[in-house]
């Protein structure tokens, strides 16, 4: 097969201990998954009355931790969102929460960048947040870490910039755990090997500028860094 230029490489990560790279097919993001973070954003959640609701994020926006990226375009207010990052490694469809394990592959750190200043304009109009949130290189994450069935019910998570702690929390206070994304979400899409979850970010973020760097860890899992460049 021909085409009329070359098409883009795959989106892919490092895979600890292994030469091979995990190609990834698609990023979905959980939204306000912490009750604190949920409060600071204005719009707190009751688990009883709603159900996780999601954004996606292209693959090209991915970046590998350890890179500097430009200080993206049409925003002031850049932020960071720490978050543990799921992959899955087998496929499913309407997957009950007692097997959602099944579909693990395992682990990462992972970043959601976010133009918080558009995202609250698109937020408050009803808009899609595309322009919040889908950024060229802003969806950054670590090495993968293969913990193959293993379901994360708890761990400090946690964020700095320029060596000062910007959030501290625990995998254990997400609202909708591992098990019910992985239900849930998998009522919407096939879910395939490959896909990339960000399953939400604690309470404390907030906005960067050209010079800061960004480092965050998830117990268990690793840590993810980046570093903010100038504006292009």
């Amino acid at each position: 097969m021909s085409y009329l230029w070359n098409p883009p490489a795959i989106p892919s990560l490092p895979v600890r201990g292994l030469g091979e790279r995990l190609p990834v097919h698609r990023i979905f993001c959980v939204g306000r998954n912490y009750h604190a973070h949920a409060v600071e954003m204005g719009k707190p959640v009751d688990k009883s009355v709603e159900r996780p609701f999601y954004f996606t994020k292209s693959p090209s926006s991915l970046v590998e931790s350890g890179a500097t990226v430009a200080y993206p375009p049409e925003t002031r207010n850049y932020h960071y969102e720490m978050e543990l990052v799921l992959v899955i490694g087998q496929p499913g469809f309407r997957v009950p929460a007692e097997r959602a394990h099944e579909l693990i592959y395992g682990y990462a750190c992972g970043l959601d960048m976010t133009r918080r200043d558009l995202q609250l304009v698109a937020r408050d109009k009803g808009r899609p947040w595309d322009l919040g949130k889908d950024i060229e290189q802003g969806s950054v994450c670590s090495e993968v870490v293969p913990l193959p069935g293993e379901v994360i019910e708890s761990g400090e998570i946690a964020l700095s910039v320029n060596g000062q702690t910007k959030q501290c929390s625990d995998v254990g206070k997400l609202i909708w755990n591992i098990r019910e994304i992985i239900a849930d979400l998998s009522l919407f899409y096939h879910l395939q090997p490959g896909d990339l979850i960000y399953t939400g970010t604690p309470e404390g973020v907030g906005p960067v500028v050209s010079g800061d760097v960004i480092r965050g860890h998830v117990a268990g899992v690793g840590e993810v860094t980046l570093s903010i460049g100038a504006a292009e």
